[in-house]
């Protein structure tokens, strides 16, 4: 096979074993347009990594603007969108925008700080696998991508996603596995160290998390070694390019200015510490303006105030560092206070209010008939989403004016997170047959408000009357590195979340984790350190446990408000005639109980009203249509179909009659019949035996025998 490449360029391909597949990445082959591109193939997968850098640094801004897309193709699944309408891919569905947070994240911080190029990558899936999923191949090509630029990338980066089967940890796990299974971990990291995790779990230890992480880390090393051999083969060289730092001489003056003003003094419990700062930053940045001269101070207020929050952070650290105490005056392991309550919401069907610190979370929880669950239709799923975490916070829940708008990003991936840490709790739909939506509206930020929202989510769950297995709480906790000596904190806010060197959230119950989340802001950490993160974090987790079960132990009444849900079970085979010619005999049933009825494919059929009654009328209705008769049954207040001289047929259920025989109508002797019943009489039959034939024997004596003994 050849391929036409206008730059006379050779195909160059490496090629790797990994987790039990070739991982195969070329250049050279498409996207010559690009500053870099790779075509990585693993299974039947194949995923395009493109990166683009811009020529200069972007002036005046004080970020890297650096995006990552990940774009998942209907096609590269064989797959057509059901939507009627729309067959073009449009908005990135929510699991692509979350994919595109995963390979972001490891990625992000192995950029020099004061890098200002701009920088866009993109992973397009073009051939999907459908025993895997495909997003790990998308984060190595995306790094192979980068790495090739040429710039200041200090990868290459990758990711393997780890299940667990029959006990065992398992690599490139299939959905059904990941879905069946305990563990569904995602570890990133470098040829040292690991940069990211995330999980979604269902009650697994924090040994068996470090245990896959350790995993995971090993099994990746391939995908890197295949990439540094591609960056040798391609040969690349690296780009001069310049970083856009802070002002030393204005750092120095403002470190001086501030030195006598910050430490134990600033150590002050939230939001009075707040207030404190912003008094002080005013105070310098008028200190500033009078001392260089408000024309000149104009251009260079921006480099002051950043200089400012780079001493703040520098203050932070130290504190933490060299004393244990944290900006609040916090030790390392202390807990915000926390405060809870429920049902504070009279119309929804269950609501929470959860406040750790400054940080505060409501919660409101709706519950509807499955009918209401969200219809999925992706590159890798079709089917139904029942349970719906969703997460908003506005501009003044950290004090700023912000225009509302659609949710970013970071409140989808917020609003999953704290999805996941409860779905693993969830009761199954036979148990509990409503589709959920648990939505969390931020009252006020100061770190750690994804944790927040799956702590109010679970206290509304519990208000709702949701028979969670377990209660979960979260909690974030940080890290701060002097040399190789991590100093681990709990529940951290805002100031050591932004002056610290990791990330990490970690959800769970009494018996183990249900959901994390780790970011690094250093170049990688071993799982050691990690590890001694997550045992912390499982203490942090019991003492916010407990507080919440202070607040609610067991699920509580359903609001009245709230829609009744009943589930049976039916033979599969009996659907067809529950629905009817065209449908004839469901809407029949719903129309005169009014009620909502779902079928499932298994064979469970969800009845909903918010009367009892009619509930109990639908359910008799098709039992009736579905119950095969059953020898020893009594069956009461049953119809008279039909009287001859022999006996009386009798319907038991909907087209299931019987004979009663005239000696089994009463204990006395009986001439006719019609001088007992007539046709369209209610009578007790029992069910003594069913005939080689299929003719069911009915007994009215033997059922008033048995009634009235049980009374």
């Amino acid at each position: 096979m050849s391929t036409i490449n206008p730059f006379g360029k050779d195909l160059i391909v490496v090629e790797r074993e990994l987790c039990g597949r070739t991982l195969k990445l070329e250049v050279n082959r498409v996207g010559f347009r690009t500053s870099a591109s790779v075509l990585v193939t693993y299974g039947d997968t194949v995923v395009l990594g493109t990166a683009m850098v811009s020529s200069k640094s972007v002036q005046g801004m004080d970020y890297f603007p650096l995006s990552i897309d990940y774009e998942e193709k209907m096609y590269a699944a064989g797959k057509m969108s059901g939507s009627r309408f729309i067959k073009r891919e449009g908005r990135p569905s929510d699991d692509a925008i979350l994919i595109g947070r995963i390979i972001d994240r490891p990625i992000r911080p192995l950029w020099p700080k004061g890098y200002r190029k701009e920088v866009q990558g993109v992973s397009t899936v073009l051939s999907m696998d459908p025993s895997f999923r495909p997003d790990m191949i998308a984060m190595i090509a995306m790094s192979a991508a980068l790495s090739l630029t040429g710039e200041p990338f200090e990868g290459p980066v990758a990711g393997i996603r780890v299940g667990m089967v029959d006990g065992k940890f398992k690599a490139f796990a299939t959905a059904e596995e990941l879905d069946n299974g305990k563990l569904d971990l995602v570890v990133a990291g470098t040829k040292d160290a690991i940069m990211m995790v995330e999980a979604g779990a269902n009650e697994v230890t924090e040994e068996e998390v470090a245990e896959a992480l350790q995993f995971g880390f090993d099994a990746m090393q391939p995908a890197i070694e295949a990439q540094l051999e591609l960056i040798k083969k391609v040969g690349v060289t690296a780009k001069e390019f310049e970083l856009i730092k802070p002002n030393e001489e204005i750092q120095k003056a403002v470190d001086d200015y501030v030195a006598d003003k910050l430490g134990e003094d600033l150590r002050k419990p939230y939001p009075e510490r707040n207030e404190m700062v912003s008094v002080l930053r005013t105070e310098t940045i008028d200190h500033f303006k009078e001392e260089v001269g408000e024309e000149e101070f104009a251009p260079l207020k921006g480099e002051y105030e950043e200089a400012f929050q780079m001493a703040l952070h520098k203050d932070v650290r130290a504190g933490i560092i060299k004393d244990q105490t944290r900006p609040d005056g916090r030790k390392l392991t202390d807990i915000r206070p926390l405060s809870s309550e429920v049902g504070l919401l009279p119309r929804a069907h269950g609501s929470s209010l959860f406040t750790r610190g400054m940080t505060q979370g409501l919660n409101i929880v709706t519950l509807a008939p499955l009918s209401y669950s969200q219809m999925v239709d992706t590159m890798e799923k079709e089917g139904e989403r029942r349970y719906m975490h969703h997460y908003n916070a506005p501009g003044y829940t950290v004090g700023e004016v912000k225009r509302l708008g659609s949710p970013g990003r970071r409140e989808i991936g917020h609003g999953y997170l704290a999805e996941r840490a409860l779905d693993a709790v969830l009761p199954s739909e036979a148990d509990f047959p409503y589709a959920i939506r648990s939505v969390t509206e931020i009252m006020s930020q100061n770190g750690s408000t994804s944790m927040a929202a799956t702590c109010s989510s679970c206290l509304a769950l519990m208000d709702a009357g949701v028979p969670l297995k377990n209660m979960v709480s979260g909690i974030a906790m940080g890290l701060m590195m002097d040399g190789d000596t991590p100093y681990i904190m709990s529940d951290i806010a805002d100031a050591e979340d932004f002056a610290g060197d990791m990330d990490f959230k970690t959800a769970g119950t009494k018996n183990g984790i249900t959901a994390l989340q780790m970011d690094m802001k250093v170049h990688g950490l071993p799982v050691s350190i990690l590890k001694q993160a997550l045992m912390q974090g499982k203490e942090g987790r019991a003492h916010i446990l407990k507080h919440m079960q202070e607040t609610i132990s067991t699920p509580g009444e359903m609001s009245p408000y709230a829609p009744r849900v009943e589930s049976i079970k039916i033979n599969p085979d009996k659907i067809r005639e529950v629905i009817g010619k065209g449908g004839e005999t469901i809407q029949r049933i719903t129309a005169e109980t009014g009620t909502e009825i779902d079928i499932k494919d298994e064979g469970i059929v969800m009845i909903s009203s918010p009367d009892k009654a009619k509930i109990d009328a639908a359910i008799k209705w098709i039992r009736g249509i579905t119950d095969e008769p059953e020898v020893g049954t009594i069956y009461e207040q049953v119809p008279v179909v039909n009287v001859m001289d022999f006996g009386a047929f009798v319907q038991i259920m909907p087209g299931k009659d019987g004979l009663v025989h005239v000696s089994e109508m009463s204990e006395e002797r009986v001439e006719k019949p019609s001088d007992i019943v007539k046709e369209g009489d209610l009578v007790d039959v029992k069910l003594v035996a069913v005939d080689d034939r299929g003719r069911l024997n009915l007994s009215m004596k033997q059922a008033a025998r048995e009634l009235k003994d049980k009374k």
